[in-house]
């Protein structure tokens, strides 16, 4: 078993009980100190912190390469940790059943990797790769945690510490007494997501090496992407080699080229350990050394463990719960935590940042405030596919700021390159599914007041992305949009089966066509909300096109034909990864893909009453499945909890007057999809870079919001919390610093339904609370119940 994370330096020491002082002394000192305990010391002084509940080994028996972070900042750019498996962008990074560590690695994150290290002793192991050097481990002598990793390398009896700060990272090996301790620099190796194209490492002096890695381009991040990193040792080496192709070369002080690696030599004493601090750019070497030079300038290595768990208690602790079991306290904390780490910062210290929009590497600088600092952080992130139904609705309650710098992220990609990313990855497009998913986080941004982004010149860029050779139509990784799917689309509202999107997904066009109607509802929504009527009025009326695609007869989504009828063979739940015509899922589970017009579709599937029915009982036949599909068949099932566009479903029922369903099966999946705290559950498929934490973080708290939070002055849907209290500090940028606080009376697992509800004092009934009073704060008071109150939140 893992050992958990170590208690922080608490504020406060007390006397042991052997010194000599009275014991009720002691008892009165104890008494005024809970007495005063909000006051005088740290909230969680007698219990855990926040930090001290996160579990990152949660689900890691089948890791994606950025899933797996320990050593990490929230959003940072370094992200160093243990690697088990090197190749692949799947089952890759650090895999809980495996039994080597075959390296450290800094970058793990969207189509990027880099700056592979490895402390060895005895032979030098380093040309003939990571299969020999690499050293056996078990997790009996291992701990992990937020911020810190600490690993016994059985093979040569070195003890490996990580920790970080947001651009550096900083190793502490203890290793045995020898003259043959070296830490190899394996950055010409393939590492996860593809091979080097030449790698380079040049000794500095005595105690400093630099180099880069050029990463091949994959069939995401279509361009080569360079990382920069420096090196610097707390004592001197004995020696610098280095090797290519497998062979060591001959003595130099640099080295180059393809399958190129380096080694520094150290003379250790047992117990006396050997501290590296790493610096990484995307820009230059003189990028990594600046910072290096601006984050970590001491050699304090358990400082900085402590700095960096502080650093996540600190936005942790931005919601607090009491009550719930263990079990559920680290599976919160640990989705909150995701919710945090996959959408990477990659700009400099002082705002330099790498442009690969256009031809060629350009170095660009963020705009400075009024203190000379960059304005926000440039991020690369997987698809923003999905989000609006986890992140465009935690982020705005947990981290607006860093929300804010992905919308500042995606408009100057706009200034660069001329569209709104959707994926971003190393200062390119990628194009990352399909569709126009940056619309909805954008505009939930707005909806919510988070706008110290050009809001004007984003409406201006999603606009662009609507256009024939906009974003929209780039099927996945594609290098060219689709005009005939556009023209299509723009003409009939849909589109049909003939189209294909260039790239990958091509036959989801029913998927698109619900995509495009969501998103066309999304972008007018913050037209309207910016005074430009001609646009709102411009984009409305595709918010129906969803009705095009559900075929009345079957009461589902389906898929057009060119001359508008409707596909033969109609297999609502096809049992395989990608259904013809849907986008990793299945037309049951897109039947309600409609965020933004609930009512609407029940209209159409003949009613409420109907609807509910529907969508109920395919609750019933999902429960056997825990709500999901494992592996590969994960998009195809009646309800689909392992991949985006099903994880709304459970809140449909809140929006067509049947909250109590909701309540029921949000509880429901809950418990059975995201419950688990062990390394072989939790998440259930693809994690996705947070979104899966933040759907489970979401249903724990009892907040949701179906349509996205896209709305001009959207709501929360309203479910039982999992925790007897609540307490979420709002942003003192964003929100006056306000607490939301949300209580609950009879709490117990059986009890799902709420009873009533009292908002400030006063009876609530309705199941929704809108954004603008959340934000002003208040005390949300929910009475709960084994059976369900059909009278209390139909009246929405």
């Amino acid at each position: 078993m893992h050992s958990p994370v170590n208690n922080f330096t608490r504020q406060y020491q007390y006397p042991p009980y052997e010194e000599s002082i009275p014991t009720m002394k002691i008892v009165a000192v104890l008494m005024m100190v809970v007495a005063f305990s909000d006051v005088m010391t740290p909230r969680h002084l007698w219990g855990k912190s926040p930090v001290e509940w996160v579990d990152p080994l949660i689900d890691t028996h089948a890791s994606r390469w950025f899933f797996f972070n320990s050593a990490s900042r929230p959003f940072g750019l370094v992200n160093l940790s243990p690697d088990t498996s090197t190749k692949g962008s799947w089952d890759s990074g650090y895999l809980y059943g495996d039994k080597h560590i075959r390296c450290f690695s800094h970058v793990h994150a969207w189509q990027l990797s880099g700056i592979p290290v490895m402390p060895i002793v005895g032979e030098m192991t380093g040309p003939q790769g990571m299969d020999a050097y690499q050293s056996e481990f078990t997790h009996d002598e291992e701990v992990v945690g937020a911020g810190h990793h600490k690993v016994l390398l059985k093979k040569y009896g070195i003890t490996a510490e990580l920790t970080s700060t947001i651009r550096t990272g900083f190793h502490r090996y203890t290793f045995p007494q020898t003259e043959d301790a070296y830490i190899l620099f394996d950055v010409g190796a393939y590492l996860g997501h593809g091979p080097m194209v030449k790698a380079e490492v040049d000794k500095v002096s005595d105690t400093e090496i630099e180099g880069m890695s050029l990463q091949e381009k994959t069939g995401r991040r279509r361009k080569r992407t360079p990382v920069f990193f420096v090196a610097q040792f707390s004592q001197p080496m004995t020696q610098f080699g280095g090797w290519r192709n497998g062979q060591l070369s001959e003595p130099a002080e640099s080295i180059e080229g393809e399958e190129t690696g380096a080694f520094v030599r150290f003379e250790t004493t047992e117990g006396t350990p050997v501290l590296m601090r790493v610096g990484i750019s995307y820009t230059s070497m003189e990028g990594a050394r600046r910072n290096l030079q601006a984050e970590l300038a001491h050699w304090d290595f358990d400082q900085v463990v402590e700095d960096s768990k502080q650093d996540w208690n600190e936005h942790l602790s931005r919601i607090e719960v009491e009550g719930g079991s263990d079990a559920q306290k680290t599976k919160f904390y640990t989705d909150l935590w995701r919710s945090m780490l996959g959408r990477r910062i990659i700009s400099d210290a002082d705002g330099a940042y790498s442009d690969l929009t256009g031809a060629s590497q350009v170095i660009r600088q963020i705009p400075e405030d009024e203190a000379g600092k960059p304005k926000f952080a440039m991020h690369n992130f997987d698809s923003w596919w999905g989000s609006h139904w986890s992140l465009n609705i935690l982020w705005p309650l947990l981290c607006p700021e860093r929300y804010s710098d992905i919308c500042n992220t995606s408009v100057e990609m706009y200034r660069n390159g001329g569209l709104i990313p959707r994926g971003p990855s190393g200062g390119n497009y990628t194009f990352v599914m399909i569709g126009d998913s940056a619309a909805p986080a954008i505009t939930a941004a707005y909806a919510k007041g988070i706008r110290d982004f050009d809001v004007e010149l984003a409406l201006e860029g999603l606009v662009r992305n609507t256009e024939i050779d906009g974003g929209r139509y780039y099927g996945g990784y594609a290098k060219s949009p689709t005009p005939a799917v556009y023209e299509e689309y723009t003409k009939k509202g849909y589109v049909s089966h003939r189209n294909k999107l260039s790239g990958g997904h091509g036959s989801a066009v029913t998927s698109l066509t619900l995509y495009n109607s969501y998103h066309d509802w999304c972008i007018a929504q913050m037209a309207k909300g910016l005074g430009n009527e001609e646009l709102y009025q411009r984009f409305i009326p595709g918010a129906a096109n969803y009705q095009n695609v559900i075929w009345p007869e079957k009461q589902s989504a389906w898929v057009r034909t060119a001359d508008g009828g409707w596909l033969d063979n109609y297999l609502p739940n096809e049992k395989r990864f990608e259904q013809e015509g849907f986008c990793e899922t299945s037309a049951a589970v897109s039947t309600f893909f409609v965020p933004h017009d609930a009512m609407g579709l029940a209209q159409i599937l003949s009613g409420p009453d109907a609807a509910a029915a529907k969508l109920n009982e395919q609750f019933e036949l999902a429960v056997k499945d825990k709500f999901h599909l494992k592996g590969r068949e994960h998009g195809a099932a009646w309800i689909d909890y392992a991949n985006q566009d099903g994880t709304g479903a459970a809140h449909y029922f809140n929006r067509i007057g049947f909250p109590w369903l909701s309540q029921k099966w949000v509880r429901a999946v809950q418990d059975a999809a995201f419950s688990g705290t062990d390394p072989y559950s939790g998440y259930n498929g693809d994690e996705d870079q947070g979104q899966m934490g933040a759907v489970s973080a979401l249903m724990a708290l009892g907040l949701f919001q179906f349509d996205g939070g896209s709305g001009l002055n959207p709501s929360y849907d309203i479910t039982a919390p999992v925790f007897d209290k609540v307490e979420i500090k709002l942003s003192d940028r964003y929100y006056r610093g306000n607490v939301l606080t949300i209580l609950t009376k009879n709490q117990a697992p059986e009890n799902v339904y709420i009873q009533s509800a009292m908002w400030n004092g006063k009876p609530l009934e309705s199941s929704l609370l809108p954004h603008n009073d959340l934000v002003q704060g208040g005390v949300l008071e929910l009475t709960l119940g084994p059976n369900p109150n059909k009278e209390w939140g139909v009246g929405n």
